[in-house]
């Protein structure tokens, strides 16, 4: 029984208690409010106290201030939790990127203890199940809706959709749209959603025709995945005839040139937007280097610093790419402090793109240094390092790295026997490269593929062995490319066969009848052999064909034969 004294005094403070709790910008605030209800008189005692804690523990569970696991330390100690407060620590967990199961392990714990779920606590259980793919277990929950009459909530129902859109059944997603003609937005929205993750844009196209009214949401969804299906055309005929726009419009816009690789369009939406966000910016930056334009991404840079955008690890990949086009190692390690200065993670993601950077600008030391303070690697992480130390000619380290990774138990893929074959051909390093290339499929479960053979025949090619080469290209078991051809043909270049070359050229010239270069370059190889006629019908085959001169090409090479670079210079 609470006495006068105590519920008057209570009364005046639990308002208090309330502003203090929706006003924590911390998980230090919510501590102190929360030491500030355990020894207030009174407060424990008396069951007056579990509404203000279990307060607490649903700000603490939602507020992007707050901390789940300390949430879920207050909700541990009440001995009869209200579904208010399951309902607070699902909706926390299920936002969670890393424990999203927990909020299940919530929802079973509620059932158990008699406390039924209502319409708020279904659509975030939903959610848990699609990011934790528990696809069966959301079947199960869907039934529990149907069980406790809530397949009628437009919430629940736009989670549903959502949930069966995700996991690849469209059939169900539709069925649950088609069976409640009462629709909200959220729903119609789910719907377009749907269609348009599963790449079905004409469908997609169907429902969103078809909406009673559309928000900006709805045409956002339609927008992005037109840019997606690479239909710029029609994006932007709908970007155009939107009623009104948000940052989301125009970044989705941006995306869609982005992908398409139409830099200039991109930039001229870059330019016209009414505001940009960190987003627009890194859309830019991005476009310009997977474009190679790096001095315009370096310049956008310092552009975006000066406007006083706060980059992210997304800004300092497109960034370091750009500095790795341009070799430029002064930028890179100006880059790097910047990255310390500002807080940025190195992350997986940063902390390859650091590897990369340093590869290209040929300092292998500082990317060994990063890669290995890096305290989890992905397979594009070792493939990155193994790779820069085999183009820079450290076949042997490459080997050790080759043989670390396998112990580490990571697997090596594809690119991993790329980057081993690069190293061997860079070190010329026969024996190894042939046997690495009939040991991939039994040993290591990796099925050579034209690029593996490449290499090989590379290696073989520059090593002089042109009869073996020749040799290996006839086993092959898929169809030579172009790169094989020339790869053999540089060999018979730098060998001054030019009886192979005959061979082989008629190949490539059938493979790729309007590159110059691969006329000039068996003329030369005619010359060098004295067959002046030959040589002369090669330079007028090209001009017969119309094949493209490239201007001023020249083709040095080493003494020994090995690195060959070709210079450009203009008329």
């Amino acid at each position: 029984m609470i006495n006068k004294q105590f519920a008057i005094r209570y009364s005046s403070l639990k308002p208090q208690f309330d502003n203090l709790v929706i006003k924590c910008k911390s998980i230090r605030q919510f501590k102190q409010v929360h030491a500030q209800i355990i020894v207030h008189e009174g407060f424990l005692p008396h069951e007056t106290s579990l509404p203000e804690l279990c307060r607490l523990a649903s700000f603490c569970a939602i507020s992007p201030h707050g901390n789940l696991f300390y949430a879920k330390t207050i909700f541990d100690q009440q001995p009869n939790p209200t579904v208010q407060l399951y309902n607070a620590l699902v909706r926390g967990f299920s936002a969670s990127p890393t424990q999203p199961q927990e909020a299940i392990f919530l929802f079973r714990q509620m059932l158990r203890n008699g406390v039924g779920p209502n319409n708020m606590t279904f659509p975030f259980v939903i959610k848990s199940c699609t990011l934790s793919s528990s696809i069966e277990f959301g079947i199960l929950v869907h039934t529990h809706i149907l069980k406790c009459g809530f397949e009628s909530d437009f919430y629940v129902q736009s989670s549903l959709i959502k949930f069966y859109a995700d996991a690849k059944r469209l059939p169900s997603a539709k069925k649950l749209f088609d069976v409640h003609p009462e629709r909200d937005i959220v729903c119609w929205n789910s719907m377009v959603d749907a269609y348009v993750k599963s790449g079905h844009m004409d469908l997609a196209r169907q429902v969103f025709d078809q909406m009673p009214h559309r928000d900006v949401i709805s045409w956002n969804s339609m927008i992005n995945g037109y840019g997606i299906a690479g239909n710029l055309d029609e994006a932007k005929r709908l970007f155009d005839q939107m009623p009104e726009r948000n940052i989301v419009s125009w970044n989705s816009m941006l995306a869609g040139y982005v992908k398409c690789g139409n830099v200039e369009d991109a930039l001229r939406i870059f330019r016209h937007m009414p505001y940009r966000d960190v987003v627009s910016w890194n859309a830019m930056l991005a476009c310009y280097a997977q474009n190679g334009k790096p001095n315009e991404t370096l310049a956008l840079f310092d552009e975006m610093k000066l406007a006083g955008i706060r980059v992210d690890e997304t800004t300092v990949v497109s960034v370091l790419s750009a500095i790795g086009q341009l070799g430029v190692l002064d930028k890179g390690l100006h880059l790097y402090l910047y990255i310390s200065e500002q807080g940025i993670n190195i992350n997986l993601i940063v902390g390859t793109a650091l590897i990369d950077m340093y590869v290209k600008c040929g300092n292998i030391t500082e990317a060994s240094k990063i890669f290995n303070s890096m305290q989890t690697k992905d397979i594009l992480a070792w493939n990155t390092m193994l790779i820069g130390m085999g183009m820079h000619g450290y076949a042997k380290d490459a080997q050790n790295l080759f043989k670390q990774m396998q112990k580490e138990g990571m697997a090596p893929n594809d690119m991993t026997f790329v980057g081993m074959l690069i190293a061997f051909c860079h070190a010329g390093m026969i024996k190894e490269g042939q046997e690495l290339l009939s040991s991939m499929e039994g040993a290591y479960g990796v099925e050579p593929k034209v690029e593996h053979y490449g290499c090989v025949i590379d290696l073989l090619s520059r090593g002089g062995r042109l009869e073996e080469a020749l040799d290996l290209i006839r086993k092959m078991p898929v169809e030579p490319n172009a790169y094989i051809w020339g790869a053999l043909l540089g060999g018979c270049k730098i060998h001054g066969n030019a009886q192979v070359a005959e061979a082989v050229g008629k190949y490539l010239l059938d493979l790729e009848p309007q590159h110059g270069g691969r006329y000039i370059l068996l003329s030369n190889i005619y010359a060098e052999a004295k067959n002046w006629d030959d040589a002369r019908m090669m330079r007028d085959l090209m001009e017969a064909k119309g094949a493209a001169k490239v201007a001023g090409l020249s083709v040095i090479e080493s003494e020994d034969g090995r690195d060959c670079k070709e210079y450009i210079y203009h008329k």
